[in-house]
């Protein structure tokens, strides 16, 4: 856990962060005491004691004396974001969310998005926070191509997901390529999505396609790590068993 460039208190936070995120104290939800977790880490109790106050400031924990330290029951009612290889399935958990839509405006189309646009030069570009009774989930951006994205209207998205939107206005969405990787929050993710810094997020690529196989929307979706889990459900065709593949890594 040490990092000399890190107060220790923060690298004890992150780490018990860690550990409520995935879920090692959810059978008794209870944390092991200040002395146990001294301990552990090898610090002191007031290291400990900081550590835990920030936690329970951002609502993780309750510390109740002479109980102990407990996680939050709110903290484990996650959100399942599915991947089922259904267009109808990603609308309908999108749909759910209150949604502040930020900016809309025409840009120019990034560098890093022309191999993937082709020929298109500009896009209408969407922010989107989405949130909860109150409570930010997920942060989206979106790139459009001219010919959907001039129709979107920023009071269509309050209460539709972009997909929804896009099969509204006549863009025949057939396929959606999605990409799923763990992540930090940047201090600009950090702000929007209301968590610490560096704290755990899912982070979400995902190209939608239409009939002719052209690239129409292209989205990142910043996901909070403490209200969301992600699925996968697979299913095996015995009848014609899988090809052998190779396992890619990023540097």
């Amino acid at each position: 856990m040490r990092n000399r460039k890190l107060p220790l208190w923060y690298q004890l936070e992150q780490s018990l962060r860690s550990e409520i995120l995935t879920r090692q104290f959810a059978k008794t939800g209870r944390l092991p005491t200040e002395d146990q977790l001294a301990k552990r880490y090898g610090v002191s109790l007031v290291t400990v004691r900081e550590a835990l106050r920030c936690l329970e400031e951002d609502g993780m924990i309750v510390r109740r004396r002479r109980f102990g330290t407990f996680v939050r029951p709110e903290v484990y009612d996650h959100n399942e974001l599915k991947v089922l290889g259904s267009v109808e399935t990603i609308v309908s958990q999108q749909a759910i969310d209150e949604t502040q839509v930020l900016e809309r405006k025409k840009i120019a189309l990034p560098e890093e998005l022309k191999t993937l646009f082709g020929s298109v030069d500009k896009v209408f570009f969407f922010r989107r926070l989405r949130s909860k009774k109150g409570t930010p989930h997920n942060y989206a951006l979106n790139y459009v191509i001219p010919e959907f994205g001039s129709r979107i209207r920023s009071t269509e998205l309050r209460h539709s997901s972009m997909t929804q939107v896009l099969h509204e206005i006549g863009a025949k969405i057939v396929r959606m390529d999605t990409i799923v990787e763990a992540r930090l929050a940047s201090p600009e993710i950090a702000q929007l999505l209301d968590v610490p810094i560096l704290s755990p997020v899912l982070y979400q690529v995902g190209h939608a396609y239409d009939g002719s196989n052209r690239l129409v929307d292209f989205a990142r979706i910043y996901y909070r790590g403490d209200r969301y889990k992600f699925i996968v459900n697979m299913a095996f065709d015995h009848k014609h068993p899988p090809r052998r593949f190779s396992l890619k890594s990023t540097p």
